[in-house]
């Protein structure tokens, strides 16, 4: 029986019970699972960023996060509502990004990690988001996870774009979890779908030899109940197979 392929997935540094932990939440590795894939957490270290773990792997997630990423890291000042940081995970996000890349690896940005993808190819982003003239308010309502994760606004998919190849309608309804979002889109990337405010909401690497697309919602929460959501971690599965079989663009699993 072939082994399910191996999907790597970013940690975050946070502290837990008085300790400094690796830490990634149960929604992301059990979707992963569900769609038939093998979630492995990697590890992240500011100062020790080790792309050699890409080599033994068939496809990369970049989670959802409550830390953003270093204003620096896209030439901004700091704005006041935007308090968490995770340097570590920042370090790993924009090595691993590029690498994964060039290597053929199938990606899937969440949330931060879109938010990640955009800063790694030179983009810059909106800090608060709410504070913006003409955008909406994108933030959590206070409510319970069921509430918290129900589709908010609607998304308009760009036509014949690769998040329009995975799903047959124009338009979605989607949730909205996120203060931050992209406001110079970076070169190399396309916007694949907007929020009727025009913020873009999902975007995929023009140039990638194999599956790169990351969105701005949570498609992890409960994806087997929302078409979109679905169609996504299944092309994102599929791809990850192809790599696996030797049949993607960077001639199977490297090293493995």
């Amino acid at each position: 029986m072939q082994s399910r392929p191996l999907v790597g997935v970013i940690a975050c540094r946070r502290d837990v019970e008085g300790h400094s932990a690796h830490v990634v939440t149960d929604k992301y590795l059990s979707a992963l699972r569900d769609y038939g894939l093998a979630p492995v957490v990697l590890p992240v270290w500011q100062d020790a960023v080790d792309g050699a773990l890409l080599t033994h792997l068939d496809g990369l997630l970049l989670t959802g996060s409550y830390s953003n990423v270093e204003p620096s890291r896209y030439g901004a000042e700091r704005a006041p509502e935007n308090t968490r940081d995770d340097l570590h995970r920042d370090a790993a996000a924009l090595s691993w990004i590029p690498a994964a890349i060039c290597r053929g690896l199938p990606l899937l940005g969440i949330c931060r990690g879109f938010q990640e993808l955009n800063v790694a190819y030179g983009g810059t982003l909106h800090q608060a988001v709410q504070n913006v003239p003409g955008l909406l308010d994108h933030r959590e309502p206070d409510a319970d996870y069921a509430a918290r994760y129900a589709p908010a606004h609607g998304i308009e998919l760009h036509s014949g774009g690769h998040l329009a190849a995975l799903y047959p309608e124009s338009c979605s309804k989607v949730n909205s979890l996120h203060q931050q979002g992209i406001d110079r889109l970076g070169e190399g990337l396309r916007a694949e779908a907007w929020a009727p405010d025009g913020l873009v909401e999902a975007v995929s690497v023009t140039a990638a030899p194999a599956f790169a697309l990351a969105v701005q919602w949570h498609p992890e929460w409960r994806p087997a109940e929302h078409p979109l959501y679905h169609a996504l971690f299944e092309g994102f599965a599929s791809a990850c197979r192809d790599h696996r079989q030797g049949r993607g663009p960077a001639g199977g699993v490297l090293g493995g």
